[in-house]
Parts: C-alpha cells; sequence; structure tokens
C-alpha cells in the first residue's frame, strides 16, 4: 500500500498482518479522493476504523490540514504511528487509541469534522451505530460530508430517518463507498 497522490506521493505504507483489516485498493482509494478532492483543502479529516490509516494520510498528502484516526487494534495503532512519522504527517495528527463511539463522545464539543470516513468491519452494523450518534452530534455541520465504505449488501434504508441523504454512492467488485450528508434544517 502507498499514498497516491499529494505532498507524501508514492511513499510506502505500513499494513496490518492477518485478515483484521482491508487496505482500501489504489484504484478504489483514487476514487473514493477524485470526489472528496473539492473539499479536502484544509480540511479536518475524521478517519475511524482507521485501520493502517491510509486513508486519512491520503487526505494529509492532498491538503487536509488535519486528522484524527481512531483505531483499537494494537497492532494497526502501531501502523498508523510508524505510517505517520514516515509521512511528516504526525504533527497534524491526531491518533486515538480506543472504541469508536469512546472516541466521539471524547471529541464532542472539541471539533467540527469537515470530512468523516470509517470503514468499519462488515456486516456487523457499525455505521448504523455511529451515523446515528452523529446524526445529533456537534462533530458535524450540514457542510460535512460523511463516506462510509461498506459491503455491496449494506443497505442504508434508515438514513431519511436519521435526517441524512446519500450524495453519491460507488459500487466496487466486493464493497462500495457511500457520501452522506445531513438533510439541510428549514
Amino acid at each position: 500500500m502507498r499514498v497516491i497522490a499529494g505532498t507524501a506521493r508514492s511513499l510506502p505504507l505500513k499494513t496490518p498482518a492477518g485478515n483484521d483489516t482491508r487496505p482500501t485498493s489504489d484504484k478504489t482509494k483514487e476514487t473514493l479522493f477524485n470526489v472528496l478532492m473539492p473539499c479536502i483543502a484544509d480540511a479536518d479529516f475524521l478517519d475511524l476504523y482507521a485501520g493502517s490509516g491510509g486513508i486519512g494520510i491520503e487526505a494529509l498528502s492532498r491538503g487536509a490540514a488535519s486528522a484524527c484516526f481512531v483505531e483499537k487494534g494494537r497492532e494497526a495503532l502501531k501502523c498508523i504511528e510508524d505510517n505517520l512519522k514516515f509521512t511528516k504527517f504526525a504533527d497534524r495528527a491526531l491518533v486515538m487509541k480506543c472504541d469508536v463511539l469512546m472516541a466521539l463522545r471524547q471529541l464532542e464539543g472539541k471539533r467540527v469534522f469537515d470530512i468523516v470516513f470509517m470503514d468499519p468491519p462488515y456486516h456487523e452494523q457499525h455505521e448504523e451505530h455511529v451515523l446515528e450518534y452523529l446524526s445529533s452530534s456537534s462533530l458535524i455541520s450540514e457542510d460535512s460530508v460523511i463516506v462510509v465504505e461498506a459491503s455491496k449488501e449494506t443497505s442504508f434504508d434508515y438514513l431519511e430517518d436519521m435526517g441524512y441523504h446519500i450524495i453519491k454512492q460507488k459500487e466496487y467488485k466486493t464493497n462500495k463507498h457511500v457520501w452522506i450528508e445531513k438533510e439541510a434544517s428549514l
């Protein structure tokens, strides 16, 4: 795995051994960032279920002002810290070593994120719980973009009830990205 664009372009990144994380392929990452590019510059980026940190590091490389990485796996955390040090982005990053919902509660009232990316374990409904929390959170605004990486079978039919709508959806061979934002208040 590597950084594909920006100031850290082509730098290799460490990934945890085993199947506990699913590093996003270069092609999928490129598609993701082609859509996000208009809002990356100076953005505050939140990378939930961060794995090796590859997505948040890509955002920093492409001009995000900061990135917060949330991960609880010991080996994955070591990869994030090593990758941030290697890419020289550690000074623009916060690494939180805890459960995602605990991290969100700890961040509450301290920051507003422009972009939230999450790649939770598939088929466990983590994304639904996180989206439910964020629906009434001060961590996002009506201008924030949330991107969920999920299995192709994952349903998001509950989004409207939570006050969200889908901006875009892109399917790949085995998974998909769903771009979401809050409904505008009247």
